[in-house]
């Protein structure tokens, strides 16, 4: 029989000192992310959620200095949605000045984007020197999330080069899984809450209509839709200027239409 301990242990189905290590690791990480999950839904708006997903990011990410949200249009066009430094936003605008990074990589690609060395990757020639003057050593790119006509990737800064592990893209991957969750929950609720908002705006001012001009709801409601088409306005913004004011603007109203109807 052997006499090695770990060899004893592991033969007997006993865990070994190195893997109660790596397991307490694990429970520790699992229970980090539940409560940045928790944080993360009690958010109640795209922006707030993203502001929370760069700071849980900086805290958890294993090398990470810095941390950003890069959002890019359907003009290809990048921006910082949210980031925990200027020297984090100020990325964004050097990539968007020289088009190329590692984090429009990271979003067009659908793929994690590691960077040892930023200065000399030659897969960014133009942006790699200057990121790394301005104390940018290597860095962690993940593809975040797709909305409507938007794309996002979370980015992670060192200012060390090869700061970023296996751990690192692993500890990563499962945060912005859990910030894709909760932006499209964001985004859901927003959405509902604009809804609600502009369905009891437009109720109010075809209320207004109706009483004023002695229209039925229908009626009210056609003539918002025309001024809105005639104006190119959207029908609850003309809508809330009546609730807010009282006054009707977009000219006479249907019953004195009739009125001066031969």
């Amino acid at each position: 029989m052997s006499t090695g301990g770990g060899d004893d242990r592991r033969q007997w189905g006993q865990p070994s000192a190195q893997d109660t290590g790596t397991t307490a690791r694990l429970d520790v990480l699992a229970r980090r992310l539940a409560e940045a999950a928790r944080s993360l839904q009690r958010q109640t708006s795209p922006e707030q959620v993203m502001d929370g997903v760069v700071h849980l990011a900086r805290g958890m990410v294993p090398g990470a200095d810095e941390a950003t949200i890069t959002m890019v249009r359907k003009d290809r066009h990048c921006y910082s949605a949210a980031a925990t430094s200027a020297l984090a936003s100020d990325f964004d605008v050097l990539q968007d000045e020289t088009g190329e990074g590692p984090c429009l990589d990271a979003i067009w690609h659908q793929e994690t984007v590691r960077v040892d060395d930023l200065a000399s990757d030659p897969r960014w020639p133009v942006l790699g020197p200057r990121a790394a003057e301005r104390g940018v050593g290597s860095m962690l790119c993940l593809q975040l999330f797709v909305h409507r006509d938007t794309l996002g990737a979370l980015d992670l800064l060192a200012h060390a080069t090869s700061a970023f592990t296996d751990e690192s893209e692993h500890v990563g991957l499962l945060l912005a899984s859990h910030a894709a969750i909760a932006a499209a929950d964001a985004h859901h609720f927003e959405h509902v809450t604009s809804a609600l908002v502009n369905r009891d705006v437009i109720g109010q001012a075809k209320g207004i209509l109706m009483e004023r001009f002695k229209i039925t709801s229908d009626q009210a409601f056609a003539v918002l839709a025309k001024v809105s088409q005639d104006t190119n306005r959207k029908l609850s913004a003309i809508a809330e200027d009546l609730a807010r004011t009282g006054k009707w603007a977009p000219g006479p109203g249907p019953a004195q239409d009739r009125k001066e109807t031969p």
